[in-house]
């Protein structure tokens, strides 16, 4: 049974269970409105915007903080998902944003790394849906070898907006043998 909020780091982040004490660190992060702006939920950056994100994250117990193991810093957030029992097993990585600072690749590929790692020791395929707008974390997941599945998920964002997302996966043997392998 996967564990969906687990400790996990290595030199770069160290990822463990999300917190309400948590709060004012992640949302100093989320505040900023140009992590954002390619997000369905473009106005995430907001209190009220934020908070029931972070709500919702606490009530469905699979989120994790990330933290910068030089600073200690807090610097994001991702979790783990909609865990699927049938043929072999799956679990969708998604909700996930770094500080601008945090970007171009290192970190969230750590942080990538050590969520797929740990989830598909017990399933076979990790999800990821974004939405199909957003060429940024598009790119991003294609940098850590998902692929684009023909899947796609109609969702209903916080202002009532329907988006659709697309769905890319990664196996085990497609981790095995991508880009984050070995590292």
């Amino acid at each position: 049974m996967l564990d969906r909020q687990p400790v996990l780091e290595d030199g770069h982040v160290r990822l463990r269970p999300l917190h309400p004490q948590d709060w004012e660190a992640l949302f100093a992060v989320a505040s900023d409105p140009l992590i954002w702006e390619q997000h369905p939920a473009h106005d995430r950056w907001r209190e009220p915007v934020f908070r029931a994100f972070f709500d919702d994250a606490l009530a469905n117990q699979g989120a994790l903080v990330v933290i910068d193991q030089a600073s200690g810093a807090v610097i994001g957030s991702s979790r783990f998902q909609g865990l699927e029992e049938g043929n072999g097993g799956s679990v969708e990585i998604g909700w996930t944003f770094l500080a601008r600072s945090h970007w171009g690749g290192t970190f969230n590929r750590a942080m990538k790394r050590l969520m797929l790692a740990h989830a598909l020791a017990s399933v076979a395929e990790c999800r990821f849906l974004v939405g199909e707008t957003n060429t940024r974390s598009r790119r991003a997941l294609e940098r850590i070898g998902a692929v684009l599945t023909g899947r796609t998920e109609d969702r209903v964002m916080a202002n009532g907006a329907v988006i659709r997302h697309l769905t890319y996966a990664i196996t085990r043997e497609g981790f095995a043998q991508g880009p984050l392998a070995g590292h």
